[in-house]
């Protein structure tokens, strides 16, 4: 069972199984201030895990929680919520935190959507140097949780390629890709967080190089 029409939900589909509840729906924006929209994806999930509690519940939170940078974010802080109503509630659950989600179209605020459409439009961008990020592609979500989620019970993972890519190798791989010159300005900013890379994660992504795995959702997504 999946609840959901976006990227994530789409990237799980083909997995649907009847005794799981996908629960994809709710906030994508990690901009969002209006509580409306927290409150309807709060209320969504507590009525799903009410109504199902039989079934197995994954849900699709976010590595922006280690990041300290982030610690007033009114989405983190809501991601945050979703997850103790979680594992307070439910008798069998996956909590998944995703990392920066690359697909096929979707939130146009995303890292890679904003940077790709910043060098497509001539914007200058400004690069925070000291800012790492971690990247997955949608479909690779899709297909960890095919193979994962039976093992899975009371649990929660960190998804995400791992590896923390500064937005220098970033940006120049989109360069290649797009066959186009960025406009940017460095500045001694940003910062990386501590994030433990789940040895199920390592083991899925076995044998990828940091800059295939680029050139790899690049030409996937893009």
């Amino acid at each position: 069972m999946i609840i959901g029409n976006g990227i994530l939900a789409n990237a799980v589909r083909p997995y649907d199984k009847e005794d799981v509840i996908y629960f994809a729906s709710g906030v994508s924006n990690s901009l969002e201030t209006n509580p409306s929209e927290f409150e309807r994806e709060i209320t969504l999930l507590e009525s799903t895990i009410e109504k199902f509690p039989e079934k197995k519940l994954v849900y699709f939170s976010t590595c922006s929680i280690y990041d300290p940078t982030k610690t007033d974010s009114l989405y983190v802080a809501h991601k945050l919520n979703a997850e103790k109503i979680i594992t307070q509630h439910c008798k069998n659950y996956v909590i998944f935190r995703v990392g920066n989600a690359v697909g096929r179209g979707g939130n146009p605020n995303t890292l890679i959507n904003f940077l790709k459409n910043s060098i497509l439009s001539e914007k200058t961008i400004t690069i925070h140097s000291n800012a790492r990020r971690i990247l997955i592609g949608i479909d690779d979500i899709g297909l960890f949780t095919k193979h994962h989620i039976k093992d899975l019970n009371k649990e929660t993972v960190n998804l995400t390629f791992p590896y923390q890519y500064s937005l220098s190798e970033i940006l120049s791989q989109l360069e290649i890709h797009l066959g186009k010159k960025a406009v940017y300005e460095n500045i001694n900013e940003g910062s990386n967080y501590n994030i433990e890379f789940n040895p199920l994660t390592e083991s899925f992504f076995a044998g990828i190089s940091s800059e295939d795995y680029l050139k790899k959702i690049f030409s996937a997504y893009l």
